[in-house]
């Protein structure tokens, strides 16, 4: 797992990646980035959901002119939802080097459309059927596209596209990039990337299943501003020996570490901003035990070589299934056993589900806790802490100090302030967090009854494609 901050971005999408949350690249992006900036045509094999819109995303910022005025940068989607989120994506990348992106698709009035493309958007995000509607009206020209990205290959096959992607790509200049996405590659898409890719470079990424059967995954939906609450109510049943929360950015964990020691549990953040020594020393108190709680970002977390953790919280739901399966393995190790909750806004459900589908586990709903569920776990463990006491003896030294207090006090007040001493008082200390970027929403699968129908299939299309065809690429894929 790389940085962004390792791959050499320009500081104004570097920083849009930074606003954006996001410190440590998936796999797919770590593959496909690099190669992407230099030139190369990738065939990019991967699942929805394991950022793959960032891995063509941040080359097409790169590499757009906010100079021209012609369209540099296209991307064809299979449905209307995906071209409106991949567009979303790529204005957030895009966001301080002035790139805009464009979503086009059918459903929306054309001549809003027309009006949009005068703005001069250097990237256009659409579905075939509409594309191909600008194209013949001449609304979209084409001829200076550089970078092309044909996402979801597979899925606009099945939809019936197949020969549309084939006119689209017949009227870009031959000299051009092209990066193509595909959860799966039948053999339609394979003669897809022969014909028209040069010498591509293959990425395959899969999601490997959780080896954790010794920990318990959990999850809670909650509104984004309950959240530390209920966090704080967790802690308070649970009782984690040892814990790691990890949080999406390097703010979020720093404002996370800060409210919970206000509240009085023993807890330091760690992240990239932070100098060597300070990481050294909030990783031995961690590992000693002066620290129990530990909050984290996912890169923060990489390569730490801690054992016996008992609890693991994902405060912000991670952004791919991979570092899900990344975060709960720091917990249940060694034959031991662990828990993992999740914290769920209603909007990342889907995301959860993604998670699930990818990872082939399913993840148990708990509901929220109460404060009276708190406050009766604190009191048993008091409780407990003074059983425990009482069996490891010792105690002979308090005797006599006992026996003086029970001349003057009942033994049931004795023992009530005694557990009320014990026991950790609900602290309702205010604690405020900057609320976070919202998590891209992955697109939904598609079956039948909810398909959008094929766009660009009937006749006013076939007078459009040129029997004049353009020779085929064929370059062997690597």
């Amino acid at each position: 797992m790389q940085t962004f901050n390792e791959l050499g971005l320009s500081q104004p999408v570097a920083r849009a990646i930074t606003d954006m949350g996001f410190e440590a690249t998936t796999p797919i992006q770590e593959q496909t980035i690099i190669p992407a900036l230099s030139g190369r045509d990738i065939i990019g094999q991967a699942q929805t959901g394991t950022g793959k819109t960032a891995a063509f995303g941040i080359p097409l910022v790169e590499k757009a002119d906010t100079g021209n005025d012609k369209i540099d940068g296209l991307v064809v989607t299979p449905t209307r939802e995906l071209a409106i989120q991949v567009a979303e994506e790529i204005n957030k990348i895009g966001q301080h080097k002035g790139v805009r992106a464009l979503p086009i698709y059918g459903g929306q009035d054309i001549t809003r459309q027309i009006r949009a493309l005068k703005n001069r958007p250097q990237i256009i995000v659409g579905t075939p059927g509409r594309l191909m509607d600008h194209m013949r009206r001449k609304t979209v020209r084409l001829q200076q596209v550089s970078v092309v990205v044909l996402d979801e290959a597979d899925e606009m096959l099945n939809m019936g596209f197949i020969e549309d992607i084939e006119t689209i790509l017949e009227e870009v200049p031959t000299e051009r990039q092209t990066l193509l996405f595909s959860a799966t590659m039948p053999k339609a898409i394979q003669n897809l990337a022969r014909r028209f890719m040069i010498d591509p470079k293959s990425v395959s990424v899969g999601t490997k299943e959780v080896t954790v059967p010794n920990t318990e995954q959990t999850y809670i939906e909650v509104q984004e501003k309950q959240k530390f609450d209920v966090l704080c109510r967790l802690l308070d049943i649970q009782s984690p020996d040892r814990a790691i929360i990890f949080g999406r950015t390097k703010k979020r964990v720093d404002e996370i570490a800060e409210g919970l020691n206000k509240r009085g549990y023993s807890a330091e953040g760690i992240h990239g901003d932070l100098t060597q020594s300070k990481r050294d020393s909030v990783i031995r108190n961690f590992k000693k035990s002066v620290t129990e709680i530990l909050v984290a970002t996912d890169v923060a977390a990489r390569g730490l070589d801690i054992t016996d953790v008992t609890h693991v919280y994902n405060f912000d739901i991670p952004q791919d299934p991979e570092g899900y399966v990344h975060r709960i393995g720091r917990t249940g190790r060694a034959g031991k056993s662990g828990m993992a909750v999740t914290l769920v806004t209603p909007r990342e459900l889907n995301q959860l589900r993604l998670i699930e589908q990818i990872t082939k586990r399913k993840i148990m709903r708990k509901p929220i806790p109460t404060v009276n569920e708190a406050i009766e776990s604190q009191q048993q463990l008091a409780v407990n802490k003074l059983m425990q006491t009482l069996d490891e003896g010792g105690t002979h030294q308090y005797k006599e100090m006992a026996e003086s207090l029970l001349e003057t006090n009942d033994s049931v007040s004795l023992l009530s302030a005694a557990l009320k001493l014990l026991a950790k008082e609900t602290d309702t200390t205010p604690v405020t967090l900057t609320e976070p970027v919202a998590m891209r929403q992955k697109k939904q699968s598609y079956d039948k009854r909810s398909r959008t129908a094929p766009q660009g299939r009937g006749e006013r299309n076939k007078s459009f494609r040129s029997n004049n065809k353009r020779p085929k690429r064929s370059k062997k894929i690597s």
